[in-house]
């Protein structure tokens, strides 16, 4: 029944409940931060900590539907940085806040304003990050991240509390090491150390002991998750640093030595 030229059919604009799609993720992204900074502030911490990670599944998955189905655009990428900026900036920092942070009011003095000015300091890292990324996402190499990416950034900060939470520790008893976890994460966001990626293999093809391991950590997730999530998110932001200190501390080749 289509009578139109061929042209004219490849014109045609497409379905508009396609473009709402993954804008729709963009958005159940954002609720999920904004519930995350809700029930920090309510003292339900561990929902929190859950709210930001299923905020980074919706984030790892509203991309990929919108080059799936055609309809990427420049509307969807600021949208995401916006949501990104809510849900991995301000709802990480703010559930570090109300979790131990705040405690340091009790220091009195100088102290007591080390915990919102450590709180403040992540959120503007975060901001420097989706800043950069986005003018810097058509040159960069795809398998590398320079600097933390927010979401593994906000990915350590939950899992610190999460983990810390369910050994019973409380707030108070570790806010000098959630002061430190906040710092270390803010600066290595803006940092220019690399981070893999997990976006282009050698070949373009995943290796099987990579689906071997992500279904290793999918049991374990089962068993106890706040844990696992903790040690698999300290284990990749420990990686960039790592790997910097491996590059500086091995020698260079000398001029001419891979001549014949």
């Amino acid at each position: 029944m289509d009578d139109l030229p061929h042209d004219a059919a490849a014109r045609r604009p497409r379905s508009r409940h396609i473009y709402l799609l993954p804008n729709l993720l963009t958005t159940a992204n954002m609720f999920a931060g904004f519930y995350a900074i809700l029930a920090a502030a309510n003292g339900r911490f561990e929902a929190a900590c859950i709210a930001v990670l299923v905020a980074g599944l919706f984030d790892g998955v509203d991309g990929r539907v919108a080059r799936m189905t055609g309809t990427t655009s420049e509307f969807g990428v600021q949208y995401d940085s916006l949501s990104d900026l809510i849900s991995f900036g301000m709802a990480p920092a703010l559930v570090m806040f109300h979790w131990a942070l705040v405690q340091f009011t009790l220091d009195g003095g100088t102290l007591a304003k080390v915990g919102w000015a450590a709180a403040f300091l992540y959120v503007a890292c975060a901001a420097l990050r989706l800043a950069r990324f986005n003018v810097s996402a058509g040159s960069a190499d795809k398998r590398w991240f320079i600097g933390l990416a927010s979401p593994a950034s906000a990915g350590a900060m939950i899992s610190v509390v999460w983990c810390l939470t369910s050994l019973g520790y409380t707030g108070d008893e570790m806010r000098w090491v959630a002061l430190a976890v906040t710092v270390a994460c803010a600066l290595l966001m803006v940092s220019r150390i690399r981070f893999f990626s997990f976006k282009a293999w050698p070949g373009d093809r995943v290796p099987f002991w990579f689906m071997l391991l992500v279904v290793a950590v999918l049991v374990a997730l089962l068993i106890d998750a706040a844990k696992v999530v903790f040690v698999v998110a300290m284990a990749y932001v420990l990686s960039g640093p790592a790997l910097w200190l491996w590059q500086r501390r091995r020698p260079a080749t000398p001029p001419g030595a891979g001549a014949p």
